[in-house]
């Protein structure tokens, strides 16, 4: 995620400022003005891009799984791209903003001759610089909102509907008011293809198309209450469902109306197009979701996806897992495919941090798959244990971290501790993966 965003705003950072030693600048114009024309410049380009690729990625384009780590990671950029694309344009409107400061400071001596390129483009870009302020304002009320977590999911997706539209005007408003000299220079190339890729997805969204050529029907076949917010949800699907791999996860839409989200495929693959999820009540809408949920209900699932896969273990390391509450759902599906995936799996440490062992709903499944395979030694960890939270310091003491390959996957304040631990010790693992989801 930070090398793709770094290096893209690096490369586009490098191609403004040779345009800018290009340039000729009129003998008249004043250094502030010149700078508030540049700045302008550079945190158009900025926003523009950042957002055109957050655009592209909201497309979820399975090519990229690769190059990022996984579709989580592929989301996870969408997103940070869209917040930076926001707060370069907070900068580009401020900017846009100091004119008035500038005139009352040194005057309009020294201004930018304003460029005239005749007739209808003149009356282009008045349209494009009025379809941008009205595009920047809904920008920054959306990234507010994004911001903003006590406003519900559901308002938030409402609002978050209509980005494709407000890119459309900013695309519109950046093509029309780049300098034109932009565009044959390397840095107008660079934004021709961001605004087609963003372009491209804002069509795609628009059209509901996202997902689309890795999207299945099936249907809901039980629903089982597991007690503590938790139920199983069994699918099946059509013939042309793919398979998966253990440990991945698919972009499931229970209804036309609503927004599709991520869940675990919590089952090795059986071959016969069933599918299994443990979904627990996090939120407003996995809350409402087992009051809805019943047999025949049609499903639209896409994928899978994702690179937390067991296939990915390295099995000349020593195996540490560790999952926090329904975090155990991928390792569910791991330790069903173990005893027939033929892979030679080295000695396994899994660390199961759940509430309370009385009322946990995923426990004895965890037991029994664990009883199966003698190389997996299961270590319970409950809140209500004497001593609860100790187990994460010596999970970061235990032998010699450098050959330990650490594969988590629970919430964000269970990863941060376990990183900490981790670094207190001063055991750094031969690698870390985690996957990486949160819709805001």
């Amino acid at each position: 995620m930070k090398p793709l965003i770094a290096g893209l705003m690096a490369l586009l950072a490098s191609l403004w400022a040779w345009a800018l030693l290009d340039a000729t600048t009129p003998p008249e114009a004043h250094p502030a003005w010149l700078w508030r024309q540049e700045g302008l410049n550079l945190s158009g380009l900025m926003a523009i891009m950042l957002m055109s690729l957050s655009m592209y990625l909201a497309t979820r384009p399975r090519w990229l799984e690769g190059l990022l780590g996984g579709m989580d990671r592929v989301y996870r950029t969408h997103k940070w791209a869209g917040l930076l694309s926001g707060g370069w344009a907070l900068t580009h409107w401020l900017i846009e903003m100091s004119d008035d400061v500038l005139k009352a400071w040194i005057g309009r001596e020294g201004r930018l001759p304003r460029e005239h390129l005749g007739g209808v483009l003149d009356a282009l870009r008045d349209l494009g610089k009025d379809l941008g302020e009205w595009a920047i304002y809904a920008l920054l009320a959306m990234l507010l909102i994004t911001l903003w977590r006590r406003v519900p999911y559901r308002y938030w997706r409402s609002v978050h509907r209509g980005m494709p539209l407000i890119y459309l005007m900013l695309a519109a408003h950046a093509a029309l008011l780049a300098p034109t000299a932009y565009w044959t220079q390397p840095v107008g190339a660079l934004m021709a293809g961001m605004l087609l890729a963003g372009t491209y997805g804002s069509v795609v969204a628009l059209f509901g198309r996202i997902g689309s050529p890795q999207a299945h029907a099936g249907q809901v076949i039980a629903v089982v209450p597991r007690g503590q917010g938790v139920m199983q949800v069994r699918c099946q699907m059509q013939a042309d469902w793919p398979g998966h791999q253990p440990g991945q996860f698919a972009w499931v839409r229970f209804a036309e109306a609503e927004g599709a989200h991520p869940f675990t495929l919590a089952a090795a693959d059986r071959g016969d197009g069933s599918l299994t999820f443990e979904i627990k009540a996090l939120g407003e809408y996995t809350a409402a979701l087992s009051q809805r949920l019943k047999p025949g209900l049609p499903v639209r699932i896409e994928g899978p996806y994702g690179r937390f896969v067991l296939r990915r273990v390295n099995p000349d390391r020593a195996q540490c897992w560790v999952a926090g509450g329904i975090g155990i759902t991928p390792f569910l599906a791991w330790l069903e495919a173990l005893p027939n995936s033929g892979l030679r799996m080295p000695a396994v440490v899994l660390h199961y941090a759940i509430r309370s062992r009385a009322s946990d709903p995923l426990l004895s499944r965890v037991q029994a798959l664990c009883a199966a395979l003698p190389n997996v030694d299961l270590q319970v960890h409950a809140g209500d244990d004497p001593g609860a939270s100790a187990w994460l310091s010596r999970l970061g003491e235990q032998d010699d971290g450098r050959k330990r390959e650490v594969w988590f996957c629970g919430p964000q304040g269970l990863a941060d501790r376990l990183h900490a631990a981790l670094a207190a010790a001063g055991k750094t693992p031969a690698a870390v993966h985690q996957e990486a989801f949160m819709l805001r």
